[in-house]
């Protein structure tokens, strides 16, 4: 197994839970402040929203992610997705197998999908800003190229953000990694074993050039769909 299928299977409900609630916290947010104290804090209303929608994707997401990390470190674990679940919940019971890291991938996630969208949405905001245009004003396909480049950038930030997160997750997946303690524990093995400048750039070039790439795609892709279904992004606007 490569894990493969858990991969697909579980960022394509992350993305759901995480666009969607993303947008979900902005519009609640927006409408309990009023338009003047939503634009003024526009940034804080970002990172919140990204971090509230990034913990509920994440609760779904890890189990799906222990799959995918154990079928990668050995391969002849099981056959298939729901053999892997099986096996491990069998094995390590739900806590352990499932949600071992449950702690990492938060402290993974969540900074990388807080600085995801609010420096998306404040590139974005540049850019309309230098067009001196507002997203209304613009056709569908200057919109998709503002969300392509403002995910680029936004892409690459979060990958330099997460990456040492990233690292140490893929890490305390592996079975035996950083012993037998408790997961702080074994993270902080695993941090003394690998080293903390090895932990931040190791395979940080190749991170930042596919996220960059997945994360503009995604705000891409997100518009187009939010557009092909009738529906805006939410903007935030300067009031008159």
């Amino acid at each position: 197994s490569t894990g493969l299928g858990a991969t697909a299977v579980g960022y394509f409900i992350q993305g759901w839970f995480k666009f969607g609630g993303v947008e979900f916290f902005k519009i609640k947010a927006a409408a309990a402040m009023g338009e003047k104290k939503a634009w003024e804090n526009r940034t804080a209303i970002y990172l919140g929203a990204a971090a509230g929608a990034e913990f509920i994707a994440d609760i779904f997401l890890c189990p799906l992610e222990a799959c995918r990390i154990r079928s990668v470190s050995d391969p002849g674990y099981a056959a298939s997705l729901p053999g892997v679940a099986a096996r491990l919940v069998k094995e390590e019971g739900v806590v352990r197998g499932f949600y071992s890291g449950f702690g990492p991938i938060l402290f993974k996630q969540i900074p990388y999908t807080m600085a995801k969208f609010a420096v998306q949405g404040r590139a974005a905001e540049g850019m309309y800003n230098s067009l001196g245009k507002s997203p209304k004003d613009c056709g569908a396909v200057l919109n998709t190229s503002v969300s392509l480049g403002s995910g680029v950038i936004a892409g690459v930030v979060s990958a330099i953000i997460s990456h040492p997160a990233d690292t140490l997750l893929s890490k305390v997946n592996k079975a035996g990694a950083g012993g037998d303690g408790s997961i702080p524990e074994r993270m902080m093995n695993i941090t003394k074993e690998t080293g903390i400048v090895k932990l931040c750039t190791q395979g940080l070039g190749a991170r930042c050039v596919m996220i960059g790439t997945l994360t503009a795609l995604q705000f891409g892709i997100f518009d187009t769909v939010m557009r092909s279904l009738g529906a805006e992004k939410f903007h935030f606007h300067a009031p008159q």
